[in-house]
């Protein structure tokens, strides 16, 4: 099989809107847990209220379940040369402007920022703006993935 580089066409690409995610107290609690997050902001609906919050919050990197969605759609387009066997990650940041909390019904919107060619490798750069239903600022996700190249 021969690995090509990533379609560098598709950079400066935005993709359609994710279908709406539903933010549950349940798959708050679940991210809390398995990432030892243990404020209880992010189990107790009281502890929550009490600092101000609707409901429990998300911990920060609970945005990451989002905005791989929203990276879902770059990576299963065929003209996109992505071959996921291949594919590292790279880093993943975050610019909050609000926690997601309980109830929030988030849409996700990609753009690819960039890709580049280095020693062989292809280096892409995507951004998730992640919104509610209702067009709510809520968190900015930036990922960059490495798609190895051939030999790698």
């Amino acid at each position: 099989m021969v690995t090509m580089a990533v379609n560098p066409a598709f950079a400066g690409r935005t993709f359609p809107p994710t279908a709406p995610y539903v933010v549950s107290a349940a798959k708050i609690r679940e991210f809390a847990e398995a990432v030892g997050a243990a404020d209880p902001v992010h189990v107790d609906p009281q502890v929550a209220r009490e600092r101000g919050y609707a409901d429990v919050i998300a911990p920060p990197t609970f945005a990451v379940l989002i905005a791989q969605l929203c990276d879902h759609q770059l990576i299963v387009d065929p003209d996109a040369g992505i071959d996921f066997s291949r594919v590292v990650h790279g880093e993943q940041k975050f610019v909050h402007h609000r926690p997601l909390t309980a109830g929030d019904v988030v849409v996700g919107t990609l753009t690819v920022d960039s890709i580049r060619q280095a020693g062989g490798h292809s280096m892409v750069v995507t951004r998730s703006e992640l919104t509610s239903a209702g067009g709510e600022p809520l968190t900015t996700a930036t990922s960059t993935i490495v798609v190895r190249g051939e030999g790698s």
